[in-house]
């Protein structure tokens, strides 16, 4: 039997995404083969995916690192594009938070994880 993890995204994420559309336009179609994968294995897998730690809230945060991209042809699971969600395992639920690219940010917004998952 198919597992049924419901996947949501915040407002955050979705402006974050409108804006990476702009200029990778295969996105859409790669966070789909991501949420393919997360539906068969939703938790922390490195080196693709880990926990963050040291953000001081209950909620499991994963990151994801390699994420294969179309508009970046030839380079596997090298894109350069972080995906962060909150794992809800109970719940069997994933809350979407943020999508970036590490050429234009370091770091994940780590207030805007505390602030939505307190």
């Amino acid at each position: 039997m198919k597992k049924t993890i419901e996947i949501e995204e915040l407002d955050e994420f979705k402006k974050d995404l409108k804006r990476l559309l702009k200029k990778y336009k295969t996105l859409n179609s790669d966070l789909n083969d991501v949420r393919k994968d997360l539906v068969d294995e939703p938790g922390s897998h490195p080196p693709f995916s880990y926990q963050l730690s040291g953000l001081e809230i209950q909620t499991c945060v994963i990151k994801v690192k390699k994420i294969a991209s179309d508009s970046f042809k030839g380079r596997g699971r090298n894109s350069g594009f972080r995906l962060i969600y909150a794992w809800y395992e109970t719940e069997q639920r994933i809350i979407f938070t943020e999508i970036y690219h590490k050429n234009e940010k370091e770091l994940e917004d780590r207030q805007r994880l505390i602030t939505n998952f307190k």
